[in-house]
């Protein structure tokens, strides 16, 4: 594998020295290591190692300098052949991420800090996968950045027990204590506290030196100077020495007696402490961020409250009077470092997160409406699966109102779901950032939209698959002419797109997936109307959508059908939705010798496709009951009227479909004066249509 890693600088640090060692060990296993940083201190070594660096401004925070850095960055990519671009902080992970997509590399984030919850964090959650080094920064990128768990990876940092040596505390018998803080000079590594706290312990342990380790950046010089002046007042100059930034940490910690680490605010891991643990330096921390996920307290560790000089003075003070206790957590601490925190894991733990994302693929089909489009789409949602058998996530973008139909699909890995409510620009933009967190390689517009090629753009996804048509078509990059003038069938219709991908319609057709409680719900609601398993049962939709008036049969059409139906002794249930009640009270007054059983509004769309499942015929114009009946195999008698069946209707399934050949039709229209091709469709023919299936 060919890998990219990008950071802002190569300064003395944690992430740099992670950064480093990682590209030392992926050269040593026979891949290669490129580095893009701004440059720094640990570069001469970097390099001595055999990696590549490339200086490049990937470290400023100015809009205008991050568009300029991504065709510098997109040079190196493409010149290395890069697989794997790992972007380790916020600035340089919007430059690779662009990148990324512009040449389709894969892109991955490792959190290396509790992140403020703002868009400018926000591109650390959109790697293809997400690794965060403790439990706590996980939980946070899920909660915070709606990160999903499956794209997280727990991999904690490292240290190479090769460098860090282990001392025995009991052979550090000097008559002085040393007692050292290693961190950067900023206010939330609790510098503050700490020396309170040091400020109780000089007065009860005699010999005590203090080492504060790091320096403050340029823009914390003043709280730097304001340490140093607490140092003096409270009176601990004179066993106190600021070391600056050190190189050999190995070195400082092999002259410690006792680590504290106190900050005050949540930090993503804590690699001083394992380094400390590795050299056999007891550690006294706080209980914050990912400590808790390093140090068990009383067993290789001290926890204490953060901001709490008191704790820590106690702390301090218990591990310097008893020796042993030192010892058994520094030895435990080893331990735990050899077990969980080796150089080796984390690079062993790394690679398999690469091989999985070089491996994994992320598809999404785009599919928001109508419900009986949707119910058209599972031949082809099928054979996708099927395509795309290994290693491929698929996710599918519904609307909320269609989304149960999809709840028990085994082809579908994750459903999106986008109300109609959010059709709007708050809500548009939130499913965008939604769409290109999630890092699809491939989308498959069975939409065909302006609102779905839009978004098909939009999530940024490589390989976007849709019609070219008068909607946007052309923000796809795979597409083909929709010929409208060609009477094609909805399925065929569906699999011209995806014969792009070689994918081809097979004869097992459309399919729904209920559960064992939706059709216990429909046993129950039959028996309670007095049906019984025998009993022949005739479904009638009494309307189509709202939208199309046009589409529904006259009432009284409906009435009179139901009473020939009675006189044979077959029972009548009248299906639609809770707006169609009133209807279905009105024809329950009208209708004469039989009482039809009224399911409208009471039933959930699963419950639906297991009452038209149980019916021996369903009676229903151009509508979703219509592909339902298709899907499980129940004969119909469709009403055509203002749409073409050749377009609407799935081929090959058991049905008659009554239309009239007028000049008119297909009218393709919501509103009629006279509804001549719904009206003239005759009670009797329905009925001798329908007696052709009992």
């Amino acid at each position: 594998m060919n890998l990219l890693q990008i950071l802002p600088e190569l300064n003395v640090g944690g992430v740099e020295r992670g950064v480093l060692d990682l590209a030392r060990h992926l050269l040593l296993g026979g891949h290669k290591a490129v580095v893009i940083s701004n440059g720094g201190s640990m570069v001469a070594e970097l390099e001595a190692s055999g990696v590549r660096h490339y200086q490049l401004a990937v470290h400023k925070k100015s809009l205008v300098n991050m568009i300029r850095m991504i065709p510098r960055v997109v040079e190196v990519i493409k010149k290395e052949k890069i697989d794997i671009v790992h972007a380790r902080s916020r600035v340089p992970a919007w430059i690779a991420f662009f990148a990324a997509r512009k040449t389709k590399s894969i892109f991955i984030t490792t959190c290396h800090g509790y992140y403020a919850r703002h868009f400018f964090s926000r591109v650390m959650g959109w790697g293809k996968l997400v690794i965060c080094p403790s439990n706590i920064i996980a939980r946070h990128m899920q909660d915070n950045f709606g990160v999903s768990q499956n794209r997280l990876r727990l991999i904690p940092r490292s240290v190479d027990l090769d460098k860090f040596k282990f001392v025995d505390p009991e052979t550090k018998k000097g008559d002085v204590f040393n007692i050292g803080l290693i961190a950067r000079i900023t206010p939330l590594k609790g510098h503050i506290y700490f020396l309170k706290a040091m400020s109780k312990v000089i007065r009860l342990i005699p010999r005590v030196k203090i080492w504060i380790v790091g320096d403050a950046p340029s823009s914390k010089q003043d709280y730097k100077d304001e340490i140093r002046i607490m140092v003096r007042r409270l009176g601990l100059d004179y066993c106190t020495e600021f070391l600056g930034s050190q190189k050999n940490i190995p070195a400082v910690l092999n002259n410690l007696n006792l680590l504290v680490v106190p900050s005050t605010t949540p930090e993503a891991f804590g690699r001083v402490i394992v380094e400390a643990g590795a050299c056999g330096v007891p550690v006294i921390a706080s209980r914050i961020g990912g400590v808790v996920d390093i140090i068990k307290d009383n067993f290789n560790g001290i926890l204490v409250a953060p901001a709490d000089p008191a704790g820590i003075a106690a702390a301090v003070i218990k591990l310097a009077k008893d020796k042993k206790l030192a010892r058994q957590l520094a030895e435990n601490a080893y331990k735990t470092v050899r077990e969980k925190f080796s150089l080796e894991l984390m690079v062993e733990r790394t690679l398999e997160v690469y091989q999985e994302a070089m491996n994994l693929r992320n598809l999404l089909i785009i599919k928001l409406s109508s419900l009986g489009d949707l119910v058209l789409s599972t031949a082809a949602i099928r054979a996708i699966r099927e395509r795309f058998k290994d290693n491929t996530k698929i996710s599918m973008l519904i609307g909320s109102v269609s989304k149960e139909l999809f709840i028990n699909c085994p082809y579908v890995d994750e459903l999106i779901e986008f109300s109609p409510k959010e059709k709007n620009i708050r809500g548009v933009a939130r499913l965008v950032r939604d769409l290109i967190q999630r890092n699809f390689e491939i989308v498959l517009d069975l939409q065909n939209n302006r609102l779905s090629h839009c978004l098909s753009f939009m999530s940024l996804a490589g390989k976007r698959y849709g019609y070219d048509n008068a909607k946007f078509g052309f923000l796809l990059n795979y597409r083909i002419k929709d010929d409208k003038t060609s009477n094609i069938d909805p399925l065929t219709h569906q699999f011209r797109i995806l014969k792009m991908l070689d994918i081809v319609s097979d004869s097992r057709g459309l399919e729904l997936w209920f559960s064992r409680q939706d059709q216990a719900y429909i046993d129950e609601f039959l028996k309670e109307n007095w049906i019984s398993k025998d009993q022949p049962l005739v479904g009638i939709n009494i309307s189509a959508s709202k939208r199309w008036k046009t589409k529904t049969w006259p009432l009284e059409k409906i009435i009179r059908l139901s009473e020939l139906l009675a006189a044979k002794n077959i029972r009548v249930v009248l299906t639609g939705t809770q707006k169609d009640l009133p209807r279905a009270r009105q024809l329950e007054t009208l209708v004469k010798n039989t009482k039809p059983i009224i399911a409208c509004g009471r039933t959930s769309l699963n419950q639906l496709v297991c009452l038209i499942k149980r019916c021996q015929v369903l009676v229903t114009p151009d509508s979703a009951p219509l592909h339902i009946a298709c899907a499980v195999d129940t004969p119909y008698v469709a009403l055509f009227g203002p749409t073409d069946a050749s377009r609407h209707l799935a081929s090959g399934y058991r049905g008659i479909v009554l239309e009239k050949a007028l000049s008119c039709r297909p009218c393709y229209r919501s509103k009629c004066n006279h509804y001549r091709c719904m009206r003239e469709i005759s009670t009797k023919e329905v009925f001798e249509a329908v007696e052709k299936f009992l």
